[in-house]
């Protein structure tokens, strides 16, 4: 911005990309999503246990809906709290805005396109860093569901609700000569129980909601950290992100107190989650500043001027034998107080034979 008016720049491409490109690949994300949440598109892996396995037979713990973090509030909370934090910190930058010496070398400019349309700077980091935070939600939703497909690991309730008849699988009952299953199941039939809840069961790992909480807690925490001014205290920005990090925190214990999910799970989710986040904010919204004119990123060597210097002592000693014997530090210790002119006299008074002076010539 200069001389408070707002620098414009022409585009013509802003509109059709946004609604044949970015708009094209985030509906495609969520039909993907929706495919491996919903349907049987992508048939989850049937895989084996062993006979009498505790691992598998906690109790069931009831449907989702009944758990003390269901999958609604859930839902509510990573769309919710990373919207309106998103919507406050760029709202109140929009109107409160830095001094000037805080605002960043390389600034936006407003883009024009067409004979109408303007996109200010703040519309279009909303824009940007919520659409970004929807693309990476379903996309977290996509791993998380991916590898429950692919891997089709069973939860501690697994048992409960496959209720295997280990007569017909000829599994015999434990006993103190066999303290320990003996028989590894393969046979796809052999859960009597209820098809959904079997299929619900087998898809363990990872934790999808502590995935999304994760995800949601990592972009929101970085978004306060690299955004939000505080002046005066250098604990509220940690003392929020920590908020924060509670209740995804609650949610993994929560799962693995119900047994429906193994602690193993959960941090896989945690860890799925965390990654896509940190690497959205990185990589695509560039920790959430504005970026280099014309797509170019600054080189290191271009953004030392707010870099702090140390003067090299050999570098104040050149400088000092350049300015002569106007240095007192170079100057001999004879001549920093020179005597008045004429002859320089011995310790005892008499001059010195090899010091005497040239007598003057009359001219």
């Amino acid at each position: 911005m200069a001389g408070g008016r707002p620098q414009l720049k022409r585009s013509f491409s802003i509109i059709p990309c946004f609604v044949f490109v970015e708009s094209v690949l985030l509906g495609v994300v969520v039909l993907l999503a929706y495919r491996l949440e919903f349907t049987d598109t992508f048939p989850v892996h049937t895989q084996g246990f062993f006979c009498y396995d505790s691992t598998y037979a906690k109790p069931y713990p009831g449907p989702e809906a009944a758990s003390r973090a269901p999958p609604a509030l859930i839902y509510a909370l990573v769309t919710a709290g990373p919207t309106l934090t998103i919507l406050l910190g760029e709202l109140a930058r929009a109107f409160f805005p830095a001094p000037p010496s805080a605002i960043p070398i390389i600034r936006e400019s407003t883009i024009v396109s067409g004979a109408c349309c303007r996109f200010s700077p703040p519309l279009r980091r909303l824009v940007r860093f919520l659409g970004v935070y929807s693309f990476g939600l379903f996309t977290t939703t996509i791993f998380a569901n991916a590898g429950q497909v692919v891997t089709g690991n069973p939860t501690p309730h697994f048992l409960s609700v496959c209720r295997p008849n280990y007569t017909a699988l000829g599994c015999p009952p434990p006993s103190p000569d066999r303290p320990g299953p003996d028989r590894f199941v393969t046979d796809q039939g052999a859960c009597a129980g209820s098809p959904s809840l079997v299929a619900a069961a087998r898809r363990a790992f990872p934790c999808k909601d502590a995935a999304l909480c994760a995800y949601a807690v990592t972009y929101t925490a970085m978004y306060v950290t690299l955004v939000f001014r505080v002046k005066g205290s250098r604990l509220v920005k940690p003392s929020l992100c920590l908020a924060l990090l509670c209740p995804a925190f609650l949610v993994g214990v929560v799962r693995v107190a119900e047994y429906r999910n193994h602690w193993s799970d959960v941090l896989a989710g945690f860890l799925t989650g965390a990654a896509i986040a940190i690497f959205l904010v990185t990589c695509v919204v560039h920790n959430f500043q504005s970026r280099p004119p014309s797509g170019r990123r600054l080189s290191p060597w271009e953004d030392l001027g707010q870099a702090p210097t140390m003067d090299s002592p050999l570098e104040k000693l050149s400088v000092a034998q350049a300015q002569g014997a106007a240095s007192p530090i170079l100057l001999p210790l004879c001549l920093r107080n020179p005597r008045p002119a004429g002859r320089i006299r011995h310790r005892h008074g008499s001059p010195h034979p090899s010091r005497r002076t040239a007598p003057a010539v009359a001219t």
